[in-house]
């Protein structure tokens, strides 16, 4: 079983090849935010955790945690977002590097894809095989975010300049998926990539 991270700006189709993958390749997809979701909910690692930091007010009435009301807690705060990252971050590390080993454990699967925005700067290097780039130009996740998403100009650069730049991508990831084109394009440049390794 081969362990690959993928990575890539905002709006550059992750999903879309993912979903492509998931369908057509016996592997296994984790994505690290719907693993930041797991490890917070009740009786999960991180719960006592967020509470004890943030105040029972975060909570919803059935005590699972509101993800609005702890967003605006912390998004008005570096101190606290840096504190709340300080928790949720390993934990997510953790369940990832355990999914790793049961799969390989359990030897059926040809291939675990590991999907985050951060994994260069969380340190997944260490714990995928190779990591993937999606790229695609900035002109086209532009227009991609405003037609799926409605957002903004402003919002799309200011969520460009937190992330990586492509110079630095490309220096960590060993492969590169052009998905500027067609999605059918970015499927055969896969479809070569994971053939070699079958």
């Amino acid at each position: 079983m081969k362990v690959i991270g993928i990575t890539g700006g905002v709006g550059a189709g992750k999903s879309a090849i993912l979903s492509y993958i998931a369908k057509k390749y016996n592997c296994r997809i984790i994505l690290a935010d719907e693993v930041a979701h797991t490890v917070k909910e009740p009786g999960q690692v991180c719960y006592r955790q967020l509470i004890q930091l943030l105040s029972e007010k975060i909570l919803q009435p059935d005590g699972k945690i509101d993800k609005a009301i702890m967003a605006s807690k912390i998004f008005s705060s570096d101190e606290l977002l840096e504190k709340v990252n300080a928790i949720i971050h390993p934990a997510v590390q953790d369940y990832i590097v355990d999914a790793i080993a049961s799969e390989k454990k359990e030897n059926k699967l040809d291939f675990l894809f590991i999907e985050a925005a951060l994994l260069i700067e969380a340190g997944y290097l260490d714990i995928v095989e190779e990591l993937w780039y999606i790229y695609a130009d900035e002109d086209v996740r532009r227009k991609r975010l405003k037609a799926s998403r409605n957002y903004s100009d402003e919002k799309i650069d200011a969520i460009m300049e937190q992330q990586l730049s492509e110079e630095e991508f490309r220096k960590y990831c060993k492969v590169v998926i052009d998905n500027s084109k067609t999605l059918e394009s970015a499927y055969e440049q896969i479809d070569r990539k994971l053939g070699d390794y079958l």
